[in-house]
Parts: C-alpha cells; structure tokens; sequence
C-alpha cells in the first residue's frame, strides 16, 4: 500500500543523494591534484546537533550521518516535528550536492523517477484501464480509488485540449500496515498509484513512480527496516509491475 514509491521517500532520497555525488565529481585526468576539501558552511558549524545526528564534511560538501541509533519508538509512535530551522540546515547541506543534476533538463531528470510501458496500439484506452483492473484483483492489490483528470481539464478549466488522463490508487493493507507500525509518516505516500495516460500521438502509457527500494542497497545497511518488511515491499513493487504490464499488453 505504497504509493509508487512509497518507501519512496528512502530510495528517492537515497538516489538524488548517490546520483547528485556522482554528477558533482567531475572526470580527472589520473594526474590530476585531489579534489579539495568545501569550505564548512559557517550555519552549519555552529548548528546544535541531534543526539544521533552528525555532520561530516565530504569533498563535495557537509553530510549528514547517523552517529548512534535513534531513541526506542513504539508502533505507529509519530516521529518529532521537524523545526524550519533544521530543515533549511538539511537543504543547505543537500542542495550542493544536488546542483549538478538539477542543471539536467527537468524533463529528463523526473524521467529517471518513473517507470512506464507503452500500450499495444490496438488496444483502446479503455481494454487497458480493464486488464489492469483484471489483473491487480488476481494479484491482491485493492482499487481504493480513481482519479479522472481529464474530465476536470473541462469541468474546471473548460480545456478541451487535453489528453485523457486517469490517475488509479492501489494498497496492499499487510504491506502498509507493517511500514505505518515503524514509519507513520509514509502515511503522506499512501497508496500506490497507477497513471493511464494519452500522449500527444495518442499513445497509450502507464506509468507509476519508481520506488524500487533496492536503490537502498546501493546506500549501506537499511535502518529499522526487518527483512520480511523490505521483501513485502518489494513484493508489492513486483505486483505494480505485473499490473502495469498486463495493461499494457490487454491480457484478460
């Protein structure tokens, strides 16, 4: 019951992080003097620091790192709010390494967050909405809700020029319940979601966001997530895909 891409906070954030690194470093010659250190960001340095969150610096800037677990949480137990003040900290340490890609087109950069397969071109727009249906009920994942975001072009914009869009929301409950139990706040993300969408060539698309959360291997050891956690998330991720491939090929 993730909205793709639930835990799609952690692996986003994880892949903005590892990918921004990787555009900041630039290609050397093997000659070449190391790269030098940033400069600390004097906010930063005189900032009061969590009791389990520290500040490193890298040669691309300061990181945030985990020094020591966090305080016990029960289930479901809501995480501190988050001050202004430490989150223009958080921006400040993340935006530097994040300038490098945000110089990519913003059409190609969201292009690496979504996942999406185009539709046979014999089937109507309608076959697909139906064997996505079809499909997600063998696999167990609920249609909690529909979104019809064409109609509301020329309900509320009088735009007749749009595509047909339809925005479709899934939950797997066990799934959801076990990360709402560590994570209450992925609560902002649920459910999954499945677009059905029109191009401007009359393609039909389906296409949901990325959330793959194995991203997170990439990242070092996962926090606080049990293994029977990060498969059933995992799990639910094979299902979208299923779902989404059954759509776009119209098998009833």
């Amino acid at each position: 019951m993730l909205r793709c891409f639930v835990l799609i906070a952690l692996p986003v954030f994880s892949l903005f992080a590892l990918a921004a690194e990787s555009a900041a470093a630039p290609i050397e010659p093997l000659n070449a003097a190391p790269v030098a250190t940033a400069p600390v960001n004097p906010e930063l340095q005189h900032a009061p620091p969590q009791q389990w969150i520290g500040i490193t610096q890298t040669p691309y800037g300061p990181m945030m790192i985990q020094l020591a677990p966090p305080p016990p949480y029960r289930d479901y137990q809501m995480n501190r709010i988050i001050t202004p003040e430490e989150k223009k900290r958080w921006l400040q340490m993340a935006m530097p390494m994040m300038a490098n890609m945000m110089q990519m087109d913003a059409r190609e950069a969201m292009n690496f967050f979504v996942v999406k397969y185009r539709a046979k071109p014999d089937l109507t727009f309608d076959e697909v909405v139906e064997s996505m249906k079809l499909r997600a009920n063998q696999v167990n994942l609920k249609l909690v809700g529909s979104n019809l975001m064409w109609k509301d072009f020329k309900a509320a914009l009088n735009d007749d020029s749009g595509p047909r869009i339809e925005i479709f929301s899934f939950c797997d409950i066990a799934v959801g319940r076990d990360l709402l139990r560590i994570i209450p706040e992925m609560a902002a993300f649920l459910p999954c979601r499945i677009t059905v969408m029109e191009d401007a060539d009359k393609n039909i698309w389906v296409m949901t966001q990325d959330w793959d959360v194995t991203w997170l291997d990439m990242a070092g050891p996962h926090k606080n997530i049990p293994p029977e956690l990060r498969n059933g998330v995992i799990a639910v991720r094979e299902k979208m895909e299923n779902v989404m491939r059954a759509a776009v090929n119209g098998e009833l």
